[in-house]
C-alpha cells in the first residue's frame, strides 16, 4: 500500500493515508515523500466529500471507522487489486501466481525487460535492485503483476489475482496456504482453477509441469487458453556455482541457485519469449540477476562460511530453500532456522505439513513468538507440539530472540552455512547486523 501511495504521488495525484501502525522501511519512505500521517490511527473526519477515491488494504477491518464514513458519504471504495486492474485495462497484463516463487519469477521478468529496454509497469512483492518502488504506474504498454491468492480486502473476499484478467499467466505450483480463509486444500486449489478461467481469451498459461495437483487443475479448467508446462532449466553445480548450457557452444553462469529458482527461471524465459525477447538477449540479461530482497538473499559469503535470508515460511517453501542450500554446498554443515509467523504456520492443524521440511539441515531451530499468537488471537502452541510436527531429530524450539541468537553463536561456523527463513524478523532481530557479527 505504501508503494502504491508513492507511485500515485509520483504521477501527480494528491494522496493521503491512514494506518494504526507503520513500520520501516515504509515509515521512513513515506516521511521522506511527505506522506506520513501526523498521527497513527483511524480518523473518520479525514474522509471528506472532495475525495475521489478510497483504496482499501487488507489490514483494515470491515468496521473500520474511515471505511464506514466513506461508505456513508458515497465515496468510491476500491481494493488494491481492483485499482491496479483499472490502471492496467489498456495494457498487456502478465500475472505470476502460485504458492511459492511468485516474487522471484516476477523479479526475473522485470530484470530482463529493464535490461533489454522494454517499457513496462509493475507490481511486485519485494524491493528489487535498480527499482525505486515496488509499484510503477505510467503509460507503458505492459504491466507485470505478482498475483497473490490472498483476499482483496475486508469487503472483497475474492483472491487478488481474480481481478487482473491476465493475457499471460504463470502458475509456479500449489501448496496449501492461508488456512484461515481457505480451510481445505481443495478450496485453495479451486482459486487457481478460477484464475485460469478468468484470463483474457486466447491467453497464454505457463505452469510447473512436475506439480501433479497443478496439472490436474489445468486439465479440469475449461478455459480457451494455450497451456504449456515447464520444469527447471537443466544445470550443473560446479564449485558452488550454477552453470547452464544455452546452446551447443555457449554456457552461462548464474547468480541464483536451487531447483526451485531454476524452475522460476524457465517460467520467466517463456514469458519473455512470448512478448518478443530473443533467447540470446534473455540469457545475457539474466546472468546479472541476483534475486529479490529476502529471497535467498546473500548476507555473508566467504571461503568457509555463507549466510542467507529467505522469505520461506510455508512448508513447501522451507523445504525447497533448505534443499537448495544443501545441494549448493554439500560439503558444509548446514544450520537452518525457521520462524513460524503466519496464521497458517502457527495453526495446530497446519503444523504437521512441516514434517521433513528441515531434514536436509544438520542442525535446525524453529522460532515463534507467543506475542504473535496473542496478536492473531490464536491459542498457545507448546514447543513440544512443534517438535512433534516437524519430526526432526535434535530440533531446537525457541520463543525468545536471545535464546535463538545464543544457539546460532554456539554453533561451529567454520566450513558451515547458515540459513534464516522468515516472513517476520525473529522477534525484532537486526538480521544483517547479527550475521555480520558472527
Amino acid at each position: 500500500m505504501h508503494n502504491l501511495a508513492l507511485a500515485l504521488q509520483k504521477i501527480g495525484h494528491f494522496v493521503t493515508g491512514s494506518d494504526d501502525e507503520i513500520y520501516n522501511p515504509a515509515k521512513d519512505r513515506l516521511e521522506k515523500a511527505g506522506l506520513l500521517p501526523e498521527k497513527f490511527g483511524w480518523y473518520p473526519e479525514k474522509i471528506t466529500p472532495d475525495l475521489d477515491l478510497a483504496i482499501l488494504g487488507m489490514h483494515a477491518r470491515a468496521d473500520n471507522p474511515e471505511l464506514l464514513r466513506a461508505q456513508e458519504m458515497g465515496i468510491r471504495v476500491m481494493s488494491f487489486p481492483e485499482f491496479i486492474y483499472k490502471q492496467s485495462q489498456d495494457k498487456k497484463r502478465i500475472v505470476v501466481a502460485g504458492s511459492h516463487g511468485k516474487t522471484t519469477t516476477t523479479s526475473m521478468i522485470m530484470h530482463v525487460l529493464r535490461n533489454v529496454g522494454v517499457d513496462f509497469d509493475y507490481l511486485v512483492g519485494a524491493q528489487l535492485e535498480g527499482f525505486d518502488t515496488m509499484v510503477r504506474l505510467s503509460d507503458a504498454p505492459i504491466m507485470v503483476i505478482e498475483g497473490d491468492e490472498y483476499l482483496s480486502s475486508p469487503i472483497d473476499r475474492r483472491p487478488k489475482f481474480l481481478h487482473y484478467r491476465p493475457h499471460v499467466t504463470v502458475i509456479t505450483g500449489v501448496a496449501w496456504d492461508h488456512i484461515n480463509v481457505f480451510p481445505t486444500y481443495e478450496e485453495y486449489c479451486r482459486q487457481f482453477e478460477l484464475l485460469t478461467q478468468n484470463m483474457e481469451a486466447d491467453g497464454n498459461l505457463f505452469y510447473y509441469g512436475p506439480d501433479k495437483d497443478l496439472t490436474d487443475i489445468i486439465t479440469r479448467s475449461k478455459s480457451p487458453i494455450c497451456a504449456l508446462p515447464y520444469a527447471a532449466v537443466p544445470h550443473k553445480v560446479i564449485n558452488g556455482e550454477i552453470i547452464v548450457k544455452t546452446s551447443e557452444t555457449d554456457h552461462v553462469k548464474l547468480k541464483i541457485f536451487g531447483d526451485h529458482n531454476l524452475a522460476n527461471l524457465a517460467a520467466a524465459k517463456l514469458v519473455c519469449q512470448t512478448i518478443g525477447i530473443r533467447e540470446r538477449a534473455f540469457w545475457k540479461a539474466i546472468q546479472t540477476f541476483t534475486g529479490a530482497a529476502k529471497r535467498l538473499q546473500s548476507l555473508v559469503s566467504n571461503d568457509n562460511f555463507s549466510a542467507w535470508l529467505d522469505f520461506a515460511h510455508a512448508p513447501s517453501k522451507a523445504k525447497a530453500t533448505v534443499e537448495a542450500v544443501r545441494k549448493l554446498h554439500p560439503e558444509r554443515r548446514l544450520i537452518a532456522c525457521l520462524e513460524l509467523h503466519t496464521f497458517s504456520s502457527l495453526n495446530k492443524e497446519f503444523l504437521p505439513l512441516y514434517k521433513g521440511s528441515l531434514d536436509p539441515a544438520d542442525f535446525a531451530a524453529v522460532f515463534y513468538s507467543p506475542h504473535t499468537l496473542e496478536m492473531k488471537k490464536m491459542p498457545p502452541v507448546a514447543p513440544a507440539e512443534i517438535q512433534a510436527a516437524f519430526e526432526k531429530a535434535g530440533l531446537q524450539v525457541f520463543t525468545e530472540r536471545a535464546d535463538l541468537e545464543a544457539f546460532i553463536k554456539g554453533q561451529d561456523l567454520e566450513n558451515a552455512n547458515l540459513l534464516l527463513m522468515s516472513s517476520g524478523n525473529f522477534g525484532g532481530m537486526d538480521i544483517p547486523a547479527f550475521v555480520q557479527g558472527l
